[in-house]
């Protein structure tokens, strides 16, 4: 038997322009309704109403409002693992692969604070933390790679890669919240800072 989430994902395989379009105009509207109002407080009406379609259209794309939010998650944070990739290319440096991962990463979170806010949501509701979990796990094992090479070619000091991999990303998203919600900095200060901060260390010169 197909669970809903098999059945809509058939269903954007068949999608024409048209579909492929209206589906990314319920994804962008509900985005913004979910970071502005909360995920619980807004409904399927509100997101249909804003959109300018009828319930009938939303349920053809997600089988649920939960659907669609898992949607909108798992699409970030391949965009995010995608935008550092991009950034690191071809280099073999592993110091070098780490700072422009790390770069990519903050410029990203400071660029999407929409997103950003539905990830802090997402992280503390038992519902959606799973798929949280399974995107931060991807995103740590491509720091620790590039961290284990560097540990095997004495760049670094011999700590755990995943250890290592975890503040990396838990300094990123702490920082961004401080130094772009509440200080105001511009993202490319903030990733100045995280980049030094990571590089760097507690004692680090």
């Amino acid at each position: 038997m197909k669970t809903p989430t098999d059945a809509s994902q058939g269903s954007e395989r068949r999608l024409t322009a048209r579909g492929r379009e209206r589906r990314e105009q319920l994804i962008a509207y509900a985005t913004l309704r979910f970071a502005r109002d909360g995920f619980h407080p807004t409904s399927v009406s509100e997101i249909v109403d804003g959109v300018g379609v009828g319930k009938g259209v939303f349920y053809w794309y997600f089988a649920s409002k939960d659907e669609l939010f898992i949607e909108i998650l798992r699409a970030a944070q391949q965009d995010l693992r995608r935008t550092q990739l991009k950034a690191i290319g071809p280099t073999d440096d592993p110091l070098e692969a780490i700072e422009a991962g790390i770069r990519a990463g903050a410029l990203w979170m400071a660029e999407h604070p929409d997103l950003r806010r539905l990830f802090e949501f997402a992280r503390t509701d038992e519902t959606f933390a799973k798929v949280m979990r399974s995107g931060q796990r991807q995103l740590v094992a491509q720091a620790a790679q590039r961290l284990s090479t560097a540990v095997e070619h004495g760049l670094i000091p011999p700590r755990d890669p995943e250890a290592l991999a975890h503040a990396i990303l838990g300094i990123t998203n702490q920082l961004t919240m401080v130094y772009i919600d509440s200080a105001q900095r511009r993202p490319e200060e903030l990733a100045d800072l995280v980049v030094s901060i990571c590089r760097n260390g507690y004692a680090g010169s």
